[in-house]
């Protein structure tokens, strides 16, 4: 009775099945089987049933004790990939070095991984500056927590007991605001670089700080993120910049110097009055729709990250008398291309922020047809959103963006009165062709 009592309220030990953790009971923690979503109990339901193991692991337990709501629901099982679709009827496999299982459940999609471990310095493929390039080895239920980044990550969580598998601690980290990584930091930055702006984009989104033997070793290794292939750096800036939190994250990676690995023209920005008011302005506006559940755009994103690099080479080629047309096209084609060279940002985007560069001229021109044909073109929101941060911080007059918010709503006859007389200033007028006198009766004969 008393061994139930002490294991009810400081939890057990479960070495027989688990390895050696702390097995949290519901009583404790008090996240409910109801806070998983209707596909996750569904997938760890249906794997138990088959006689396998499952949990909700990660981001969706850490998030859940933290009392938010998880982006999504992962699941780490016994179960091979195989296994798995075996197991349910709309499941399909996914990747090559490292399969997962998708397993659909109306609109909602579950990712179903099978427990791994990290190989063993002799056997584990690894680049000159110790990266692992192959970690896909199966392996167990505590061997698969090891190998997890951080300790608020590193938890595992049964539906069916509602019980929370702790192997490092991280609930203890997670009620101290405190985020850590899971082994030697040195080691796991080597092993996997991004790790270093993952810890930064945690720390801002969760509002917990990096433990002290965790940041440290940044400074001296932030190098190695040139080490990492553009497609992943670009997977975790937009994760970052996404966040809802990109304000925070920003703010971070300037004070650990790391967004050179990240976007290396930022710094450059953020260093000019006007750009770092126009930068931020654009990051608050994105993290205030994401926190408001409306749709956003990458595209839109890069687009003001990157306009100012665009506005000073554009106004450079102007000054060696480039015309304003073919100054903006190639100043657009330069900074996207020395962009690429570090982050590759992906070539569907190009067209969407280009088009957003060259509104941005036409605002300007407020008289006969042009406006309503401005009005016609399809990124015309978008790029009056972009019109109004450069108003906002401060790059372009604040009446310009009145006048076209007022201008889009007026009915004809205002809209008529808006408009601004032709310029006829340095334009040469043309002559009216005189028509030769029609031929009389008198003078054909």
């Amino acid at each position: 009775m008393i061994k139930k009592l002490f294991k009810r309220v400081f939890g057990r030990s479960a070495k027989s099945a688990t390895g050696d953790c702390r097995v949290i009971p519901f009583e404790q923690h008090g996240v409910s089987r109801e806070g998983i979503s209707f596909g996750a109990r569904r997938v760890t339901d249906g794997l138990q049933a088959a006689g396998f193991s499952a949990y909700v692991v990660g981001g969706a337990v850490r998030d859940l004790l933290l009392k938010r709501e998880p982006k999504d629901f992962d699941i780490a099982t016994n179960a091979t990939p195989e296994q798995v679709r075996n197991v349910f009827r709309r499941a399909r496999i996914i990747g090559r070095r490292f399969r997962l299982v998708h397993v659909m459940f109306g609109q909602e999609t579950v990712e179903v991984s099978t427990f791994r471990r990290a190989q063993d310095e002799d056997e584990a493929q690894t680049d000159e500056h110790g990266r692992i390039l192959r970690d896909n080895e199966f392996g167990n239920m505590e061997q698969d927590a090891a190998r997890r980044d951080f300790t608020a990550n590193g938890l595992f969580y049964n539906p069916a007991t509602q019980e929370i598998f702790d192997y490092h601690q991280g609930v203890k980290d997670i009620a101290a605001n405190t985020l850590r990584m899971i082994g030697d930091p040195a080691t796991r930055y080597r092993e996997d670089p991004v790790r270093m702006l993952r810890a930064v984009r945690l720390a801002a989104k969760l509002g917990m700080e990096i433990e002290p033997a965790t940041a440290a070793p940044i400074a001296k290794m932030k190098e190695l993120l040139s080490n990492v292939p553009e497609a992943r750096l670009l997977d975790e800036m937009l994760k970052l910049l996404l966040s809802g939190h990109s304000v925070e994250c920003v703010t971070k990676l300037r004070a650990m110097h790391l967004h050179h690995g990240l976007l290396p023209t930022l710094d450059v920005i953020l260093e000019q009055p006007l750009g770092k008011r126009f930068v931020m302005l654009a990051l608050e506006n994105t993290d205030l729709r994401i926190r408001a559940d409306k749709p956003t755009s990458p595209a839109f994103l890069f687009a003001a990250l990157l306009w100012h690099q665009v506005l000073q080479e554009w106004q450079a080629r102007q000054k060696l008398g480039v015309r304003p047309a073919q100054a903006l096209h190639e100043a657009m084609d330069n900074v996207l291309d020395r962009q690429r060279k570090t982050v590759a940002i992906p070539r569907r985007y190009d067209v969407t922020m280009k088009e957003l560069w060259l509104l941005q001229s036409r605002f300007e021109q407020r008289s006969g047809q042009r406006p309503y044909r401005l009005l016609e073109q399809p990124r015309f929101r978008a790029g009056y959103d972009f019109l109004l941060l450069r108003c906002q911080s401060g790059e372009v007059a604040e009446e310009l963006g009145d006048w076209w918010t007022e201008f889009q709503d007026a009915d004809d006859e205002r809209r008529a009165e808006m408009l601004r007389p032709e310029e006829t200033v340095g334009l040469k007028k043309r002559r009216r062709r005189r028509k030769k006198p029609a031929a009389t009766e008198s003078a054909a004969d």
